[in-house]
């Protein structure tokens, strides 16, 4: 049985903003921050983002919030582990 798990596709996001045109200090404004560095953590991985600020990055590039995620496969992964040599 294959299980998957939802993650936040960053890569994707980071390509409509800059598809967009919108530099990551006004990315941080439109998210409410007050500087880009909260909004450049979360976009490369090093903050989570809010489910709010999710459903404002969909607004914005006007999406369904459900295309911002990717399924990760997570059996697939599991039985890659499996089969390392130590």
């Amino acid at each position: 049985m294959t299980q998957y798990t939802k993650k936040v596709d960053l890569k994707k996001i980071k390509k409509l903003r800059k598809k967009a045109q919108l530099s990551l200090g006004q990315m941080a404004k439109l998210l409410g921050y007050e500087s880009p560095n909260g909004y450049y953590y979360l976009e490369v991985g090093r903050g989570k983002f809010s489910a709010e600020a999710l459903a404002r990055v969909s607004d914005i590039f006007n999406i369904p919030i459900n295309d911002l995620f990717f399924e990760d496969d997570i059996a697939k992964m599991v039985s890659m582990k499996s089969t390392e040599v130590i």
